[in-house]
Protein backbone atom coordinates (compact mmCIF):
# COMPACT_ATOMS: atom_id res chain seq x y z
CA UNK A 1 0.00 0.00 0.00
CA UNK A 2 1.13 3.55 -0.67
CA UNK A 3 1.43 6.04 2.20
CA UNK A 4 -1.73 7.76 0.96
CA UNK A 5 -3.63 4.46 0.92
CA UNK A 6 -2.40 3.73 4.45
CA UNK A 7 -3.70 7.13 5.61
CA UNK A 8 -7.10 6.52 4.03
CA UNK A 9 -7.26 3.05 5.60
CA UNK A 10 -6.49 4.50 9.04
CA UNK A 11 -9.22 7.12 8.66
CA UNK A 12 -11.74 4.52 7.52
CA UNK A 13 -10.65 1.92 10.05
CA UNK A 14 -9.78 -0.67 7.43
CA UNK A 15 -6.79 -3.00 7.28
CA UNK A 16 -3.30 -1.72 6.47
CA UNK A 17 0.25 -2.97 7.13
CA UNK A 18 0.94 -0.12 9.59
CA UNK A 19 -0.31 3.20 10.93
CA UNK A 20 0.38 6.45 9.04
CA UNK A 21 3.57 8.20 10.16
CA UNK A 22 3.88 11.96 9.74
CA UNK A 23 7.10 13.89 10.33
CA UNK A 24 6.91 17.64 9.75
CA UNK A 25 10.40 18.63 8.64
CA UNK A 26 10.13 22.17 7.25
CA UNK A 27 13.14 24.43 7.82
CA UNK A 28 15.38 21.36 7.65
CA UNK A 29 14.95 21.48 3.87
CA UNK A 30 17.14 24.58 3.66
CA UNK A 31 19.91 22.85 5.56
CA UNK A 32 19.55 19.77 3.37
CA UNK A 33 20.09 21.88 0.24
CA UNK A 34 22.88 23.94 1.82
CA UNK A 35 20.91 27.19 1.54
CA UNK A 36 20.12 30.07 3.81
CA UNK A 37 16.42 30.25 4.62
CA UNK A 38 15.81 33.39 2.61
CA UNK A 39 17.17 31.78 -0.53
CA UNK A 40 15.45 28.45 0.14
CA UNK A 41 12.00 29.99 0.57
CA UNK A 42 12.38 32.23 -2.47
CA UNK A 43 11.55 29.43 -4.92
CA UNK A 44 8.89 26.74 -4.89
CA UNK A 45 11.27 24.35 -6.60
CA UNK A 46 13.68 24.62 -3.65
CA UNK A 47 10.96 23.92 -1.08
CA UNK A 48 9.68 20.97 -3.09
CA UNK A 49 13.21 19.59 -3.47
CA UNK A 50 13.77 19.94 0.28
CA UNK A 51 10.55 18.10 1.06
CA UNK A 52 11.28 15.30 -1.39
CA UNK A 53 14.79 14.83 -0.02
CA UNK A 54 13.55 14.77 3.57
CA UNK A 55 10.94 12.21 2.61
CA UNK A 56 13.49 10.04 0.83
CA UNK A 57 15.98 10.29 3.72
CA UNK A 58 13.59 9.37 6.52
CA UNK A 59 10.78 7.44 4.80
CA UNK A 60 7.86 9.10 6.55
CA UNK A 61 4.55 9.47 4.79
CA UNK A 62 3.82 13.18 4.25
CA UNK A 63 5.23 16.12 2.34
CA UNK A 64 4.45 19.80 2.90
CA UNK A 65 3.61 22.71 0.63
CA UNK A 66 4.13 25.08 3.58
CA UNK A 67 6.83 27.73 3.23
CA UNK A 68 6.25 29.62 6.51
CA UNK A 69 3.13 30.70 8.36
CA UNK A 70 3.76 34.41 7.75
CA UNK A 71 3.40 33.86 4.00
CA UNK A 72 -0.35 34.30 4.39
CA UNK A 73 0.28 37.91 5.45
CA UNK A 74 1.98 38.55 2.10
CA UNK A 75 -1.40 38.30 0.36
CA UNK A 76 -2.42 41.39 2.33
CA UNK A 77 0.69 43.42 1.51
CA UNK A 78 3.31 42.29 4.03
CA UNK A 79 6.74 42.76 2.44
CA UNK A 80 9.03 42.10 5.40
CA UNK A 81 9.68 38.54 6.56
CA UNK A 82 12.36 37.88 9.16
CA UNK A 83 14.58 34.91 8.36
CA UNK A 84 16.88 33.09 10.77
CA UNK A 85 18.95 30.01 10.08
CA UNK A 86 18.17 28.54 13.50
CA UNK A 87 14.45 29.30 13.66
CA UNK A 88 11.22 29.67 11.74
CA UNK A 89 10.63 32.73 9.50
CA UNK A 90 8.10 35.20 10.83
CA UNK A 91 6.33 38.44 9.97
CA UNK A 92 8.64 41.44 10.34
CA UNK A 93 6.16 44.22 9.66
CA UNK A 94 2.41 44.16 10.33
CA UNK A 95 0.09 45.47 7.64
CA UNK A 96 -2.46 46.67 10.22
CA UNK A 97 -0.75 49.39 12.23
CA UNK A 98 -3.91 51.09 13.48
CA UNK A 99 -7.56 50.15 13.62
CA UNK A 100 -8.18 52.52 10.71
CA UNK A 101 -6.21 50.12 8.49
CA UNK A 102 -8.85 47.39 8.93
CA UNK A 103 -11.31 49.11 6.61
CA UNK A 104 -8.59 49.48 3.95
CA UNK A 105 -7.55 45.81 4.15
CA UNK A 106 -8.33 44.01 0.90
CA UNK A 107 -8.72 40.28 0.26
CA UNK A 108 -7.45 39.43 -3.24
CA UNK A 109 -10.22 38.49 -5.65
CA UNK A 110 -8.20 35.56 -6.98
CA UNK A 111 -5.51 34.23 -4.67
CA UNK A 112 -3.98 32.13 -7.44
CA UNK A 113 -3.32 35.28 -9.50
CA UNK A 114 -1.51 37.00 -6.62
CA UNK A 115 2.33 37.09 -6.68
CA UNK A 116 2.39 35.50 -3.20
CA UNK A 117 0.84 32.34 -4.68
CA UNK A 118 3.28 31.92 -7.58
CA UNK A 119 6.02 29.98 -5.79
CA UNK A 120 3.52 28.03 -3.71
CA UNK A 121 1.88 26.93 -6.96
CA UNK A 122 5.27 25.88 -8.34
CA UNK A 123 5.99 23.86 -5.19
CA UNK A 124 2.56 22.24 -5.29
CA UNK A 125 2.92 21.27 -8.93
CA UNK A 126 6.25 19.57 -8.36
CA UNK A 127 5.03 17.70 -5.29
CA UNK A 128 1.78 16.73 -6.99
CA UNK A 129 3.63 15.45 -10.07
CA UNK A 130 6.24 13.57 -8.05
CA UNK A 131 4.26 12.05 -5.15
CA UNK A 132 0.73 13.45 -5.24
CA UNK A 133 -0.78 10.11 -6.22
CA UNK A 134 1.03 8.16 -3.51
CA UNK A 135 1.64 10.44 -0.51
CA UNK A 136 -0.32 12.80 1.73
CA UNK A 137 0.33 16.33 0.43
CA UNK A 138 -0.19 18.76 3.32
CA UNK A 139 -1.23 22.40 3.30
CA UNK A 140 -1.36 24.68 6.34
CA UNK A 141 -4.24 27.16 6.59
CA UNK A 142 -4.75 29.64 9.42
CA UNK A 143 -8.27 30.04 10.84
CA UNK A 144 -10.00 33.41 10.58
CA UNK A 145 -9.76 33.90 14.34
CA UNK A 146 -5.97 33.46 14.32
CA UNK A 147 -5.02 35.17 11.05
CA UNK A 148 -5.35 38.69 12.58
CA UNK A 149 -2.32 37.94 14.76
CA UNK A 150 -0.24 37.74 11.56
CA UNK A 151 -1.68 41.01 10.29
CA UNK A 152 -1.50 43.20 13.41
CA UNK A 153 0.43 41.26 16.07
CA UNK A 154 -0.98 39.14 18.86
CA UNK A 155 -1.05 41.94 21.46
CA UNK A 156 -3.03 44.27 19.21
CA UNK A 157 -5.34 41.47 18.10
CA UNK A 158 -6.09 40.51 21.70
CA UNK A 159 -6.81 44.15 22.54
CA UNK A 160 -9.26 44.43 19.66
CA UNK A 161 -10.83 41.09 20.46
CA UNK A 162 -11.31 41.73 24.16
CA UNK A 163 -11.96 45.47 24.42
CA UNK A 164 -12.14 46.97 20.94
CA UNK A 165 -15.17 47.96 18.86
CA UNK A 166 -17.19 44.87 17.94
CA UNK A 167 -17.93 46.17 14.46
CA UNK A 168 -14.23 46.53 13.62
CA UNK A 169 -13.46 43.12 15.09
CA UNK A 170 -16.19 41.49 13.03
CA UNK A 171 -15.16 43.36 9.88
CA UNK A 172 -11.62 42.05 10.22
CA UNK A 173 -12.82 38.52 10.96
CA UNK A 174 -15.17 38.57 7.98
CA UNK A 175 -12.26 39.47 5.71
CA UNK A 176 -10.10 36.75 7.26
CA UNK A 177 -12.88 34.19 6.82
CA UNK A 178 -13.23 35.17 3.18
CA UNK A 179 -9.48 34.75 2.72
CA UNK A 180 -9.55 31.37 4.47
CA UNK A 181 -12.30 30.07 2.19
CA UNK A 182 -10.42 31.16 -0.93
CA UNK A 183 -7.16 29.67 0.36
CA UNK A 184 -8.74 26.28 1.07
CA UNK A 185 -10.23 26.20 -2.43
CA UNK A 186 -6.89 27.15 -3.99
CA UNK A 187 -4.98 24.44 -2.15
CA UNK A 188 -7.55 21.79 -2.97
CA UNK A 189 -7.47 22.73 -6.65
CA UNK A 190 -3.67 22.55 -6.57
CA UNK A 191 -3.74 18.99 -5.22
CA UNK A 192 -3.48 19.21 -1.43
CA UNK A 193 -5.25 16.23 0.17
CA UNK A 194 -4.47 17.03 3.84
CA UNK A 195 -5.54 20.50 5.01
CA UNK A 196 -4.25 21.38 8.47
CA UNK A 197 -6.75 23.82 9.98
CA UNK A 198 -4.66 25.85 12.40
CA UNK A 199 -7.08 27.26 14.97
CA UNK A 200 -5.34 28.18 18.26
CA UNK A 201 -8.54 29.92 19.34
CA UNK A 202 -10.31 26.59 18.83
CA UNK A 203 -9.46 25.36 22.30
CA UNK A 204 -10.98 26.20 25.66
CA UNK A 205 -7.45 26.00 27.05
CA UNK A 206 -6.71 29.35 25.41
CA UNK A 207 -9.97 31.29 25.40
CA UNK A 208 -12.15 29.47 27.95
CA UNK A 209 -15.18 27.34 27.17
CA UNK A 210 -17.70 30.19 27.20
CA UNK A 211 -15.76 32.23 24.62
CA UNK A 212 -15.08 29.07 22.61
CA UNK A 213 -18.81 28.43 22.32
CA UNK A 214 -19.85 32.05 21.69
CA UNK A 215 -16.91 33.25 19.56
CA UNK A 216 -14.65 30.52 18.19
CA UNK A 217 -17.29 28.00 17.13
CA UNK A 218 -19.42 30.42 15.05
CA UNK A 219 -16.38 31.71 13.17
CA UNK A 220 -15.06 28.20 12.57
CA UNK A 221 -18.44 27.28 11.11
CA UNK A 222 -18.20 30.30 8.83
CA UNK A 223 -14.67 29.34 7.75
CA UNK A 224 -15.62 25.80 6.81
CA UNK A 225 -19.19 26.08 5.54
CA UNK A 226 -18.51 26.76 1.82
CA UNK A 227 -15.90 24.05 1.24
CA UNK A 228 -16.81 21.41 3.80
CA UNK A 229 -14.41 19.42 5.96
CA UNK A 230 -13.02 16.80 3.55
CA UNK A 231 -9.33 16.38 4.36
CA UNK A 232 -9.51 18.92 7.20
CA UNK A 233 -7.31 18.21 10.25
CA UNK A 234 -8.16 20.00 13.51
CA UNK A 235 -5.01 21.53 14.97
CA UNK A 236 -4.64 24.04 17.82
CA UNK A 237 -0.89 24.45 17.77
CA UNK A 238 0.50 22.65 20.78
CA UNK A 239 -2.45 23.61 23.01
CA UNK A 240 -4.59 20.75 24.39
CA UNK A 241 -8.20 20.62 23.21
CA UNK A 242 -9.68 17.34 24.49
CA UNK A 243 -12.52 19.22 26.15
CA UNK A 244 -13.93 20.51 22.85
CA UNK A 245 -13.46 17.38 20.68
CA UNK A 246 -17.13 16.30 21.03
CA UNK A 247 -18.36 19.75 19.95
CA UNK A 248 -15.91 19.88 17.04
CA UNK A 249 -17.02 16.46 15.81
CA UNK A 250 -20.74 17.09 16.31
CA UNK A 251 -21.01 20.72 15.16
CA UNK A 252 -18.21 21.06 12.62
CA UNK A 253 -18.04 17.47 11.41
CA UNK A 254 -14.25 17.34 11.73
CA UNK A 255 -13.17 13.84 12.72
CA UNK A 256 -9.38 14.05 12.29
CA UNK A 257 -7.68 15.56 15.35
CA UNK A 258 -4.00 16.43 15.74
CA UNK A 259 -3.82 15.97 19.49
CA UNK A 260 -1.50 18.13 21.57
CA UNK A 261 1.42 16.37 23.32
CA UNK A 262 0.27 18.29 26.42
CA UNK A 263 -3.06 16.48 26.37
CA UNK A 264 -3.97 13.04 27.67
CA UNK A 265 -3.66 10.92 24.51
CA UNK A 266 -5.66 8.02 25.94
CA UNK A 267 -8.49 10.36 26.86
CA UNK A 268 -8.50 11.99 23.42
CA UNK A 269 -8.59 8.64 21.65
CA UNK A 270 -11.39 7.37 23.89
CA UNK A 271 -13.48 10.47 23.10
CA UNK A 272 -12.90 10.19 19.35
CA UNK A 273 -13.43 6.42 19.25
CA UNK A 274 -16.67 6.75 21.23
CA UNK A 275 -17.99 9.30 18.73
CA UNK A 276 -16.99 7.10 15.80
CA UNK A 277 -18.65 4.09 17.41
CA UNK A 278 -21.80 6.07 18.14
CA UNK A 279 -22.18 7.80 14.79
CA UNK A 280 -20.20 5.57 12.48
CA UNK A 281 -18.15 7.04 9.67
CA UNK A 282 -14.44 7.78 9.55
CA UNK A 283 -12.00 9.61 11.77
CA UNK A 284 -8.53 9.63 13.20
CA UNK A 285 -6.64 10.31 16.42
CA UNK A 286 -3.25 11.78 15.61
CA UNK A 287 -0.83 11.25 18.49
CA UNK A 288 1.81 14.00 18.48
CA UNK A 289 5.18 13.55 20.15
CA UNK A 290 6.59 16.42 22.22
CA UNK A 291 9.29 17.55 19.82
CA UNK A 292 10.68 20.14 22.22
CA UNK A 293 11.71 17.28 24.48
CA UNK A 294 13.20 15.55 21.43
CA UNK A 295 15.95 18.16 21.51
CA UNK A 296 17.30 16.78 24.79
CA UNK A 297 16.14 13.16 24.90
CA UNK A 298 18.48 10.30 24.13
CA UNK A 299 17.56 7.96 21.25
CA UNK A 300 16.55 5.38 23.84
CA UNK A 301 14.20 7.84 25.57
CA UNK A 302 12.78 8.79 22.17
CA UNK A 303 12.03 5.17 21.31
CA UNK A 304 10.40 4.61 24.69
CA UNK A 305 8.04 7.53 24.16
CA UNK A 306 7.07 6.35 20.69
CA UNK A 307 6.40 2.88 22.10
CA UNK A 308 4.22 4.36 24.86
CA UNK A 309 2.18 6.42 22.37
CA UNK A 310 1.67 3.52 19.98
CA UNK A 311 0.55 1.27 22.84
CA UNK A 312 -2.20 3.81 23.56
CA UNK A 313 -3.25 4.60 20.02
CA UNK A 314 -2.52 1.30 18.32
CA UNK A 315 -3.04 -1.32 21.05
CA UNK A 316 -1.99 -4.82 20.15
CA UNK A 317 -0.84 -3.66 16.73
CA UNK A 318 -4.29 -4.37 15.35
CA UNK A 319 -5.41 -2.80 12.07
CA UNK A 320 -8.31 -0.42 12.16
CA UNK A 321 -7.12 1.50 15.21
CA UNK A 322 -7.90 4.92 13.66
CA UNK A 323 -4.48 6.18 14.80
CA UNK A 324 -1.65 8.21 13.28
CA UNK A 325 1.76 8.96 14.75
CA UNK A 326 2.90 12.53 14.13
CA UNK A 327 5.15 15.39 15.14
CA UNK A 328 4.84 19.11 15.70
CA UNK A 329 7.05 21.57 13.84
CA UNK A 330 10.33 19.74 14.59
CA UNK A 331 12.82 22.43 15.69
CA UNK A 332 16.14 22.53 13.87
CA UNK A 333 17.95 21.70 17.13
CA UNK A 334 16.62 18.12 17.23
CA UNK A 335 19.56 15.73 16.76
CA UNK A 336 19.59 13.56 13.66
CA UNK A 337 19.90 10.47 15.86
CA UNK A 338 16.59 11.28 17.58
CA UNK A 339 14.76 11.76 14.29
CA UNK A 340 16.04 8.40 13.11
CA UNK A 341 15.19 6.72 16.44
CA UNK A 342 11.70 8.23 16.48
CA UNK A 343 10.79 7.12 12.98
CA UNK A 344 12.38 3.69 13.33
CA UNK A 345 10.32 3.12 16.47
CA UNK A 346 7.15 4.43 14.82
CA UNK A 347 7.52 1.94 11.97
CA UNK A 348 8.26 -0.86 14.42
CA UNK A 349 5.54 -0.21 16.99
CA UNK A 350 3.05 1.02 14.43
CA UNK A 351 3.16 -2.18 12.38
CA UNK A 352 0.16 -4.46 12.06
CA UNK A 353 1.28 -8.10 12.43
Amino acid sequence: MTPLEILVAAINGSAAPRIPIFCNLLDQGARELGMAQQEYYSKGEYVAAGQLRMNKRYGHDNVWSLFYVGKEAEFFGCENILFADDGTPNVGDFVIKSWDDIAKLEVPDDLTAHPAWTETANCMKILRDEVGATHPLCAYITASTSLPALLMGMDNWMELLMTGPADLRDLLLAKCAEFFQKEVAAYRAAGANVLVYSTPFGTAYFVGRKRFDSFSMPWMKRDLAPGGVAGIVYYCGMAPFNEVIPAVMDELGIAIHYVSPLADLAEAKAIIDARLSQHGGSGLTCGVIDDIKLIHWTPEETRAEVKRMCAIGHPGGKPGSHFLFGTGVMPMAIPEANIQAMLSAAFEYGACP
